[in-house]
Parts: structure tokens; C-alpha cells; sequence
């Protein structure tokens, strides 16, 4: 039996890892485990000399466990898809082996799989796949087995190191970095404007502290135009629900109004808020950059009363 896949995305909930599979349209999640920071070992061999060869990587970790109701897969139905989209997003195989070949019974109680009933584990029929990305150094495996009316599959992910922990912002973080130049020119020209100096703290509606160089151009425009309405927008990328995604977006286009009205003195009648989630991408979600991109907010010209 073919697994037919459809636009059914993984979307991984707690910390935010760059790669998101699509899995069979009748996947269930059965079981979910994150850690901001964890050790999470990465089998690089099949089972030898009493031990599996891993990779030991600290960062952000998600476990996902699926259950797919499909009588007569094989571990290899389910997986190769999966396989197609890891090389796709580049990366590199470190270990791609079925039952026999890894070890059976020993490797599968030398690598850590969710407990039953959430993950079943044939020990006859499974298949593993490890890879890592040669530029971001995440890291995803994969396990697939059968049962005679269903099929099971663990993902787990690994991100970076330096993306997982928190960081003390230096004395310079507050500086944004390449802001727009000539916003208020581009603006008025183009009627939007992505502004790429706003500091929102990780995970969190709010806005950073420190100086935006940006809010000051359109600070600027608005006194040289007193006549000009704007809008503030925020746009997310497709990690999590819509309407969780509209709820953030539209919380930091607020945010953004806030500070135009309050810091420098913009009337409250001048400027709109709203957000829009991931339903005005500028790129495509299937890349990490592509979702870097997608999470912007935006400031568009409403109009301007003689």
C-alpha cells in the first residue's frame, strides 16, 4: 500500500526547530516531548561490539510520536518519503538502515524510543534513518515500524546548540541590524515597507527597548505628513495554528502602534493594527530561511487626507 502524502504539515509545538515534515494525511500524533536544552544521542552506526555509535548533540529537542491506521505498510513505506524530504532540505545521511542491518533487538533498546502505547517497535520490521544538516548542524532521526493494522513512526529533532539557551544581550544587541534606509521614501513610493530594525524578544510579543531606527523614519514621515494614515501588520510563518499565529502577529503589530504613540508621540488616529499569521507569506515555508522571512512586521500606507 503507497502512503499517500498530503499538505498535513509537522508542526512542532514548544521550542521552534527549522525543519517540518509533511507526514501521511492519516498520521496522529500520539505522543509529544520537547526540552529547551537536552543531549540527545544520534545513532551514526548500526549496533557493533556491544554498543550503538552516536553522535552526542546539545540544543533544542522535539519528540514526536505518530501512529498512521493503514494496514499492510512496511517500515520502508512510511519512511521513504520522509527520506526524499530530508534530502531535499539538505541534508546529509549519517545512518539509514532496516532491521537486520541495524542490529534488530539490540539496536532498537540502544537508542531512546517513546514508551508504549505510543511508539510500537517491531523488532523484526523497522526502519531508521539519522541525518544532519551541514550548515545549521541540526539533527533529525527517524524510526518506522508496523503492527498488522497499523504503522508508527518517531521523529526526533535536535537544533543547535547556540540556538537553544537564552543568551544576556550584550551592550550592542540593542543596535538593530540593517535597518531599512530611506524608509520613509521607499514607503511612500511602494505604499509598504518591511521594517527590520524591530527586536521582539524570542517566542514573546514583546518589543525590545532599544532604539528602532525605523519607528523613527516613520515618526519622522508622519510629523512631515500630518495628513497620512498607516496600518502596522504582522505576519508569522506556518509554525502552529492559525489562529494562535493571527493572535501573535496582530499582539506585535500592537505593539509596534504602542510605541509609535507612546515614545514618539503619534496620534492614536493615524495608525491601524492587525495581523495577518502565515496567510501573506513572502516566501516559501519549506525552508528555514523561507520562515525567517515569513516572520516580519510590516508597516502599509492607509491613505492621506487633504
Amino acid at each position: 500500500m503507497r502512503v499517500c502524502l498530503t499538505a498535513l504539515v509537522c508542526l512542532l509545538a514548544g521550542p521552534a526547530l527549522a525543519l517540518q515534515l509533511e507526514l501521511p494525511s492519516n498520521a496522529r500524533q500520539t505522543a509529544a516531548r520537547d526540552s529547551v536544552l537536552d543531549r540527545v544521542s544520534v545513532a551514526t552506526a548500526p549496533y557493533a561490539d556491544g554498543q550503538v555509535a552516536a553522535e552526542r548533540i546539545d540544543g533544542p529537542v522535539q519528540r514526536r510520536s505518530y501512529r498512521i491506521p493503514s494496514p499492510g505498510l512496511t517500515p520502508l513505506q512510511i519512511l521513504a518519503p520522509l527520506r526524499a524530504q530530508l534530502a531535499d532540505a539538505g541534508y546529509d545521511t549519517l545512518l539509514d538502515c532496516d532491521a537486520n542491518a541495524c542490529g534488530g533487538f539490540d539496536f532498537r533498546f540502544g537508542i531512546d524510543v517513546l514508551p508504549a502505547p505510543n511508539m510500537y517497535v517491531n523488532v523484526r520490521a523497522y526502519h531508521f534513518l539519522s541525518a544532519r544538516h551541514p550548515r545549521t548542524g541540526d539533527a533529525v532521526w527517524l524510526l518506522a515500524s508496523t503492527a498488522p493494522d497499523a504503522g508508527y513512526l518517531q521523529v526526533v529533532q535536535v537544533g543547535a546548540q547556540e540556538a537553544a539557551v537564552p543568551t544576556t544581550p550584550s551592550p550592542t544587541a540593542d543596535i538593530p541590524v540593517a535597518p531599512t534606509a530611506n524608509l520613509g521614501q521607499s514607503l511612500l513610493a511602494s505604499g509598504s515597507a518591511i521594517l527590520r530594525s524591530l527586536d521582539f524578544a524570542t517566542g514573546t510579543t514583546d518589543l525590545g527597548e532599544g532604539r528602532a531606527p525605523e519607528l523613527e523614519q516613520i515618526a519622522q514621515l508622519m510629523e512631515n505628513r500630518p495628513n497620512l494614515r498607516i496600518a502596522i501588520v504582522g505576519h508569522t510563518d506556518t509554525v502552529g495554528g492559525l489562529e494562535a499565529n493571527i493572535a501573535i502577529s496582530r499582539a506585535r503589530a500592537s505593539a509596534v502602534r504602542d510605541r509609535l504613540i507612546e515614545r514618539y508621540d503619534v496620534s492614536p488616529n493615524r495608525i491601524e493594527a492587525g495581523g495577518m499569521g502565515y496567510l501573506s507569506p513572502v516566501a516559501s515555508n519549506l525552508t528555514a530561511a523561507g520562515r525567517e522571512a515569513n516572520r516580519r512586521v510590516e508597516v502599509i500606507v492607509v491613505g492621506e487626507e487633504n
